[in-house]
């Protein structure tokens, strides 16, 4: 862990829905008191796993509002707070800010696809203007452009961005940002099925989909990684292997959120235009769930 303070299992909360399409505040509630409960160590919520890009900032502003009061300071609130608008991107930090985060997740601006020098530009920005510690968050699966290790790297000198949400899949890229950063700044795997090979390079855990579902799970893994017990480490691994795949067998969130209905953790309701589950993959998430000994409603 050296001297980064975040570290761990950290969960890419999902945004608890009403049938009628209204944040589920009671379901939050319930959820994050029982995310805290299971051991997790910091929650992230309004991300991309949160449906952020249909929630208002005033929606925004209240799901972390909750998170906040439930959490009670017990572990870190990293708030997405992303923006292909850089004054957009530094509107939102304040306003998160204001509502409770302990630190801001800043992904790379979707669709705009700035070079490499924009990138640096609109994050040393945001990171001048944030209220609280801003967190890098690069995947190109969803961004169209990945932020190179060279990027991260110079942004990772500025005082003010702590850490790095790495799911570009590149583990040649990670390692070398692990190899080369400066002390403090952590790299945290943004892939659930790399966590063991990411925290082996010296990485310090994972923003996780799967521990939605799995909390208590995600943080024995990442523990495990974190003391070199390698044989733990594998054995989580391989318990909750076929779950980081059916997470993802549809856009996330939609296949982790049919995994918390089936759970009984709140409804199976989305914001258009994702859409529920194809029923034809329920089978898989289903056994997944059995497989990570995961109790079904």
């Amino acid at each position: 862990m050296g001297s980064c303070s975040l570290h761990g299992a950290f969960t890419a909360l999902v945004t608890p829905f009403t049938p009628d399409g209204a944040v589920d505040e009671s379901a939050l509630r319930a959820f994050v008191a029982w995310q805290v409960e299971q051991g997790i160590d910091a929650v992230v919520p309004v991300g991309s796993t949160g449906e952020a890009a249909t929630l208002t900032l005033a929606e925004r502003a209240r799901v972390v509002a909750i998170t906040a009061e439930v959490v009670d300071g017990r572990v870190p609130i990293i708030a997405g707070a992303g923006s292909n608008d850089t004054a957009v991107a530094i509107e939102n930090s304040r306003v998160l800010g204001a509502a409770g985060a302990t630190h801001l997740l800043h992904v790379s601006p979707m669709y705009s696809k700035p070079p490499q020098r924009g990138l640096i530009a609109h994050f040393r920005k945001v990171a001048d203007a944030a209220p609280l510690p801003v967190v890098l968050y690069n995947v190109p699966g969803r961004t169209a452009s990945n932020m190179e290790a060279e990027t991260q790297l110079a942004l990772a000198e500025h005082p003010n961005i702590v850490a790095t949400k790495e799911a570009s899949g590149n583990i040649e890229q990670i390692g070398e940002i692990i190899r080369r950063r400066p002390a403090g700044f952590a790299v945290l795997s943004g892939d659930d099925g790399l966590t063991v090979d990411v925290m082996a390079l010296g990485g310090e855990g994972v923003i996780s989909v799967v521990s939605n579902a799995v909390p208590g799970a995600m943080h024995a893994l990442t523990a495990a990684a974190e003391r070199s017990d390698h044989a733990a480490a594998h054995t989580l691994h391989d318990a909750l292997a076929p779950l980081f795949s059916a997470a993802f067998v549809e856009s996330n969130p939609i296949p982790i959120k049919a995994a918390l209905a089936l759970m009984g953790r709140m409804q199976n309701a989305l914001r258009l235009p994702l859409v529920p589950m194809d029923a034809r993959h329920e089978a898989a998430v289903r056994h997944a769930l059995e497989h990570a000994g995961v109790p079904l409603a």
